[in-house]
């Protein structure tokens, strides 16, 4: 039996890797983008171009949404030209964008009331991870659109991790993620400082750190990126990361949780806003730490 009809809105960074890895596995995929060039370059590879969020689905089908945030989120789905009307009775909606719990549940909320199904699945993984197919997926929702999405996102990632029917749960697990990240961003940044200024290079500082007592994949690949300062292309804007941050900021409120360390991370991301650093990968809060330390990040 020939693989489902999906459709595929967002086509950024991440987005055009893991529409192009479905096309390339025999899925049928019709794509939408608000910038229509990057639509455009995956029709070459035989994807199908729609106009609207709600002209990339069918009745009854299959639609990924991989978005900035969450307003975006929100639009492509119930805005004008959104798709959940179309999408209708027993369609799955996959959401694998960083977006707040609230988000998720009000759109699990809204497809359960037209007879679709919705789906919180967020990833972790730089690009180079979602072209590779090595993305991380974390989900949470009803049993039924696990069951459906199981061939999908097994082709996107290298393992799917399960949080329950709670659709916000997924949210909160990748939430709270990237708040580790950025933790570690942070640290190692203060390390590297320290090492600089005492004579110690911050290149072989990270690897050795990369190799021995953190030998996992953030402080290797982040290690590499900020000893080397390599923040162009980003893989995460810096401005996208304030939008991460927020959320884990207003998430931690909502449920009444204290987050010292992520209030740090704020001031570091709005730093590097002020400093015209939006543009940048958001391990460039490194700049600001460095800056802090007296270190000339020109040299």
């Amino acid at each position: 039996m020939g693989k489902e009809a999906v459709g595929f809105i967002g086509l950024g960074n991440m987005g055009a890797h893991m529409a192009r890895n479905l096309l390339e596995v025999g899925f049928k995929v019709t794509v939408f983008n608000r910038t229509r060039e990057r639509a455009e370059t995956l029709a070459a590879s035989g994807a199908t171009l729609a106009e609207s969020p709600r002209g990339a689905v069918v009745p009854g089908g299959i639609v990924i949404t991989m978005l900035a945030n969450d307003l975006a989120v929100q639009s492509a789905a119930l805005g004008e030209n959104g798709f959940v009307d179309a999408l209708g009775k027993d369609g799955l909606h996959i959401s694998m964008s960083t977006v707040s719990p609230e988000t998720s549940r009000k759109l699990a909320r809204e497809h359960a009331r037209r007879g679709s199904h919705f789906l919180a699945a967020p990833v972790f993984g730089r690009p180079e991870a979602a072209a590779a197919r090595q993305l991380w997926i974390c989900q949470s929702g009803a049993a039924v659109g696990k069951q459906r999405a199981k061939s999908v996102l097994n082709t996107l990632g290298q393992g799917v991790h399960d949080f329950g029917e709670d659709p916000g749960a997924a949210s909160v697990v990748k939430l709270s993620g990237n708040f580790l990240i950025l933790s570690a961003v942070e640290a190692l940044a203060e390390a590297l400082a320290l090492a600089q200024k005492n004579g110690v290079d911050r290149t072989t500082l990270a690897g050795f750190l990369g190799k021995t007592i953190f030998s996992c994949a953030v402080y290797k690949n982040y290690g590499r990126i900020l000893a080397d300062r390599v923040f162009e292309p980003p893989g995460l804007a810096l401005e996208l990361g304030m939008k991460d941050m927020r959320l884990v900021r207003d998430t931690a409120e909502a449920v009444q949780v204290p987050m010292p360390i992520a209030d740090l991370l704020h001031a570091r991301l709005l730093s590097g806003l002020a400093n015209g650093r939006g543009h940048l990968d958001w391990t460039a809060i490194e700049l600001s730490t460095a800056g802090d330390a007296g270190i000339d990040t020109n040299r």
